[in-house]
């Protein structure tokens, strides 16, 4: 075995645990959590889930953050957070059968909205993503970029792209429903910060799902979302 090879095992072990791959999951909604919030989701004690926080912030997944006596963790950041999206919607699917209109509504709106990490995912990111290409946005015939009339349609809008070093403008990432891409990158995060402040989606209160108001067809998107 080569030393890389023994590094992605090891690192591939980490998530090799339900109780862990719950807790990345969860924190794709770009917050910081404590470990009681995440014991109380997982259903394990507080020690276990400290062993396992122990263990992800070790290995490079979570990192930690302090304020007070209070220790908060959330994902390293996007690059973790893409990866772990791409693998959940890589993996295997089980039919949920929901027992309660509650259960479907939930599911419904997961499925049509959401935030992975700190860009739009579901029907809603990947429709933007398509909207995008179909106006010549975003350019994918040599991987992914933005084209300058991409540029030219941001600066209309009014966002200014973060400078950040080491992360890309575009990058697609595998959307966990739509098994289809949405936009991550510097420009996936810059459109879903606009979108929240413009109040074109809101947060649905426990959980990653938004729900959409009709004036987010300012992006260029089709109703019925």
């Amino acid at each position: 075995m080569t030393v890389e090879g023994a590094e992605l095992a090891g690192w591939a072990r980490m998530l090799a645990d339900g109780t862990r791959a719950t807790v990345c999951l969860a924190l794709l909604d770009g917050r910081a959590w404590t470990a009681t919030e995440l014991a109380r989701l997982a259903k394990v004690s507080r020690p276990t889930i400290s062993e396992h926080l122990n263990l992800l912030v070790d290995g490079g997944l979570l990192t930690e953050v302090r304020q007070g006596r209070h220790r908060y963790v959330k994902l390293a950041g996007p690059d973790t957070a893409e990866l772990l999206e791409g693998l959940a919607a890589l993996a295997p699917r089980r039919t949920e059968v929901a027992n309660s209109l509650s259960a479907v509504s939930k599911r419904d709106a997961f499925a049509r909205a959401r935030t992975c990490y700190d860009h739009l995912a579901g029907k809603l990111g990947v429709a933007l993503a398509d909207a995008m290409t179909e106006r010549g946005l975003i350019d994918w015939s040599d991987g992914i970029a933005l084209t300058p009339e991409g540029q030219a349609w941001l600066e209309d809008l009014g966002i200014e792209l973060p400078v950040r070093r080491g992360r890309p403008a575009v990058r697609s990432c595998l959307d966990v429903t739509e098994r289809r891409p949405h936009l991550a990158g510097a420009v996936g995060a810059a459109l879903c910060s606009h979108a929240f402040r413009k109040g074109w989606v809101t947060h649905i209160p426990g959980g990653r799902a938004l729900k959409v108001n009709d004036a987010v067809q300012a992006f260029g998107l089709s109703s019925g979302l």
